[in-house]
């Protein structure tokens, strides 16, 4: 499991007397606000309708009870999962998290303890699934001592229960005292006479159900935010006017149809009268946000600039492949691309843009200035003014304002952006499915036939493994258990292309980044390695799958794929390194054995074997015999 990462501050507090989420110490009623207790990095946000029936659906078939009764205020927290999870916080309370776990492509609900209370409590036992009763006598070990639930202690389980299932363990009374997963079936916990039952999560002398009064809505959740509200808003206008003062630039805001560009919009709208709108249509936007987009230029009556990728994507995929959370050639193409055309052609002299940037979404992002120059849209100079907002803010604050958000939210949808981005949870693309059935039909029919050409199995696209490059422990793990190769297996290509993505963006670590593609599978462990024809780029070291090229403080990595992906710290040397580990590749696949590199090597190094160069390990890196390769020269 991830991490959890501290990004800002945990604002998330509740007020029992309004019984609404507080974004500070006291609610607008003037009483005093408890805190509660989220897993970092606490970027809550409210739960819509979509989200509340799905977590209901999702309770009805695992313990045949609804988790979320009518009429109370919900409020979601992403944390830190192989793939998405959400705790839930209802009167206050986190009762629960909601997972998609990737082996089964399904969502899970894991109670705690105020959450199986709620489910379990006054119900009758009978009419639910998933429980286990236990002997009173044994609590104390599992309470004290955090001890397992031992098959000999169990009085009585649901014979439905099987290994691996979120169960709710109760004493006879049929109060609640612990929640965990299931290490034996129901039945087996019955008959067995050792053995682990169950491995509690959550454990604790039983108490009764806290519920607080129902009836409230959103609107009573900003006015008890007001104060915080009129705050942070006071802050960020400030913010714009010093910024859009102290700059000779034209005025623009970034808006991508998501909630965060929405806000800014709005804030820089009530502050600032000149200013136009712009929007980089990637080609992969939902039609939702295409819609919104236009409704929103209507709204605040401002000229909308846009710039279009057209279908550069789908025109690049072949070549590059799908692209990885490691390889967004995408984002190049697609997006920063256009938008540079687009401020070349509309502000002379570049523009300043107010953008949706917030600390909370990630690491780098929490450490970004509020004004920065975009060393690769040199041409803008971005600012946030909800650097420190969490998307509750966000959220009160469009809900105050009446602000046109993306519909798209109320489907199941935590974040706008191109529908395909890899670095979307597994569980977004089985979403996709349900929602727009179009775009996922178009979408796996190119991953699959990408996956025919490379040798790769239909499960490597179900399980979303095309989003990555370097595959999680976890991942590899499923790959494993469900014997689904990670490497592509074809015959080595006659022909070899190189593309790299136009330009080289900005790496999040700092530097720059640049992804390339040979459009089809190389042999890494043999070819690559044993022909040792990256050496003359670099120093060289080899892991399943990829090898990887070192000089200086430069790096490139060439993965099975034929992807690579670059790194450095100036674009000069990453051209450099990214051509010599291009031309390294083409001579380890296609070496003619001609032995003109032998006769230029003043180190004697290179060696011929059945009509093929060879470099030993005395190899300098000079690069010296990559120039004179007639491969590299002439092809």
């Amino acid at each position: 499991m991830s991490r959890p990462a501290y990004l800002g501050k945990m604002l998330l507090h509740w007020c029992d007397a309004c019984n609404v989420p507080v974004l500070g110490k006291q609610c607008g009623c003037g009483n005093r606000t408890k805190k509660v207790e989220v897993t970092p990095p606490g970027d809550i946000r409210p739960a819509f309708d979509y989200d509340i029936r799905r977590i209901n659906s999702v309770s009805d078939k695992q313990f045949n009870a609804p988790l979320i009764p009518e009429g109370h205020l919900v409020v979601l927290n992403k944390a830190p999962y192989e793939d998405r999870m959400d705790e839930i916080i209802v009167d206050g309370e986190v009762l629960a998290s909601i997972r998609f776990e990737i082996e089964n492509c399904t969502w899970v609900l894991l109670p705690r303890l105020e959450g199986a209370r709620r489910l379990f409590q006054g119900r009758e036992r009978k009419e639910l699934k998933k429980w286990v009763v236990i002997e009173q006598e044994i609590m104390p070990f599992i309470l004290k001592k955090g001890a397992s639930v031992l098959a000999p202690g169990v009085l009585d389980a649901d014979p439905e229960i099987e290994k691996e299932d979120e169960v709710v363990v109760l004493i006879p009374s049929g109060e609640v005292v612990c929640c965990g997963r299931a290490r034996l079936t129901g039945k087996e916990m019955l008959e067995e006479k050792r053995g682990n039952a169950v491995k509690p999560r959550w454990s604790a002398e039983p108490e009764a159900a806290k519920t607080l009064e129902p009836g409230r809505n959103w609107d009573d959740a900003v006015k008890a935010n007001e104060k915080i509200l009129d705050s942070m808003i006071e802050d960020a206008h400030a913010f714009i006017r010093n910024v859009s003062g102290s700059m000779d630039l034209k005025v623009s805001v970034s808006y991508s149809g998501g909630k965060d560009s929405l806000a800014v919009l709005q804030l820089v709208d009530e502050t600032l009268d000149d200013y136009e709108l712009m929007f980089a249509d990637t080609g992969l936007e939902f039609p939702e946000t295409l819609e919104n987009v236009r409704k929103v230029a209507e709204y605040y009556g401002k000229t909308l600039r846009t710039a279009s990728a057209g279908d550069s994507f789908w025109e690049s995929i072949g070549v590059f492949g799908p692209p990885t959370m490691d390889t967004r050639w995408c984002c190049k193409i697609c997006k920063l691309g256009p938008i540079t055309r687009l401020i070349d052609e509309n502000y002379e002299g570049g523009c300043l843009s107010f953008i949706g940037q917030r600390q909370y979404e990630s690491h780098a992002r929490s450490i970004s200035k509020r004004v920065w120059k975009n060393p690769w849209v040199g041409n803008q100079v971005g600012a946030s003014p909800i650097q420190e907002w969490t998307a509750l803010h966000i959220w009160l604050y469009l809900f105050r304002t009446e602000a046109p958000y993306n519909p798209a939210y109320e489907k199941g949808y935590d974040r706008m952006g191109c529908w395909l981005c890899p670095s979307s949870s597994l569980s977004d693309f089985f979403q996709l499915e349900e929602s727009h059935p179009e775009l996922a039909k178009k979408l796996n029919s190119h991953l699959q036939a990408y996956a025919e050409k490379m040798g790769l199995s239909p499960e490597w696209v179900k399980y979303g493994l095309w989003r990555y490059k370097r595959y999680p422990k976890v991942l590899q793990e499923l790959a494993d258990k469900k014997e689904i190769s990670l490497l592509p297996s074809q015959d080595a290509p006659k022909e070899l292309q190189f593309e790299v993505a136009t330009g080289y963006r900005p790496c999040k670590a700092g530097g720059i980044s640049a992804d390339g593609s040979f459009g089809q599978a190389i042999d890494i462990g043999g070819t690559l390695e044993e022909s040792g024809m990256l050496s003359p780029a670099g120093k060289v070291s080899f892991i399943e799958g990829a090898a990887s090229v070192a000089m200086g403080e430069s790096r490139a990595q060439v993965f099975a794929s034929g992807n690579v992906n670059g790194r450095s710290e100036n674009e000069k040397t990453l051209k450099k390194l990214m051509r010599m580990v291009e031309f390294s590749v083409r001579r380890a696949v296609l070496c003619q054995g001609c032995g003109v590199c032998v006769g230029h090597c003043k180190h004697s190094a290179i060696e011929m074997k059945g009509k093929r160069a060879w470099i030993r390990d005395s190899c300098t890196h000079c690069g010296a015999c990559i120039e004179v390769c007639p491969l590299v020269k002439f092809m």
